[in-house]
């Protein structure tokens, strides 16, 4: 029986087999993009900026201006309902992880499959073991109290092993599902330029809120970095996709120009890892 991730994958392959997105691109796809691409985009930009000519940045859905101590910016505001179950799993995850046991400092995979072949199969077995007995009880502690995730930066660790990257995925889902803060920027350039466009999406209730944080003008950044800092606290999880070396550094940068507090030190899951391991053979990078 195919899973859904195969015909998933399927569809995708279809859908860029003749593209220049593709692997291998035809002779067809590059002189099609060659002869298209800027005919195209450049007629879906002036046909967009006919289409709202006369609008203003406040006739957009669920948009107002709002201020703080650094100014005014404007908030997007949209609410989607969601389907999908919050369930809390957290006996599965700790399962889990207490079986993975290359998350041990000095532990890799030829050494993890000598201690299974031994009948060491979680570190539940290896308090028994005389070299890694001490090193097992301090991570079942840590698995036990919930507190794994915020003493072991668990992403660096596992990005070493690919086969250890689902843990990284089952981890996360086993944090309160409200403290995870999806997050992105659009910015003017790589570096020294302005953050035009920040946007942030939660879990709340059965919805998820996005709140997009539009640069009108350059002099309304430090209340848009504000603005999106009012949604971080200490049990935040920041939850991106190239974000522990693109967006968060780059926040950071844009705040300490503008000299605003700025702690985004929480626990950061960064999916480009997870996502380059499931689908680089299969997706453009």
């Amino acid at each position: 029986m195919t899973s859904r991730r195969e015909e998933h994958e399927s569809y995708l392959e279809k859908i860029l087999s003749n593209s220049l997105s593709s692997a291998n691109p035809s002779k067809e796809a590059y002189e099609r993009g060659r002869l298209d691409s800027l005919t195209y985009f450049n007629n879906l930009k002036f046909g967009l900026m006919h289409k709202y000519k006369d609008w203003d940045f406040l006739d957009i859905e669920g948009s107002k201006v709002i201020e703080n101590v650094y100014g005014e910016t404007l908030k997007i505001t949209r609410r989607e309902k969601i389907d999908f179950s919050l369930e809390n799993k957290n006996k599965s995850i700790k399962e889990h992880l207490a079986s993975n046991l290359k998350l041990m400092p000095g532990i890799g995979f030829q050494t993890e499959m000598k201690l299974k072949e031994n009948g060491y199969n979680t570190f539940y077995d290896l308090l028994n073991h005389p070299t890694y007995a001490r090193n097992a009880e301090r991570m079942i502690e840590k698995i036990e109290k919930d507190c794994f995730i915020k003493e072991f930066n668990l992403l660096k660790h596992l990005n070493k092993y690919p086969n250890s990257r689902n843990s990284t995925l089952r981890a996360l889902s086993s944090l309160d599902p409200f403290n995870l803060k999806f997050m992105d920027i659009e910015t003017l350039g790589l570096s020294n330029a302005a953050i035009i466009l920040l946007g942030i999406a939660e879990i709340k209730g059965n919805y998820i809120e996005s709140n997009q944080y539009l640069l009108r003008k350059k002099e309304e950044e430090p209340a848009l970095i504000e603005s999106y800092l009012s949604h971080i606290d200490e049990a935040s999880v920041h939850v991106t996709y190239n974000g522990a070396k693109f967006d968060i550094p780059f926040i950071k940068n844009r705040a300490r120009l503008y000299r605003i507090d700025c702690d985004l030190e929480q626990t950061h899951f960064d999916l480009i890892y997870p996502a380059r391991n499931l689908w680089k053979d299969k997706l453009p990078n």
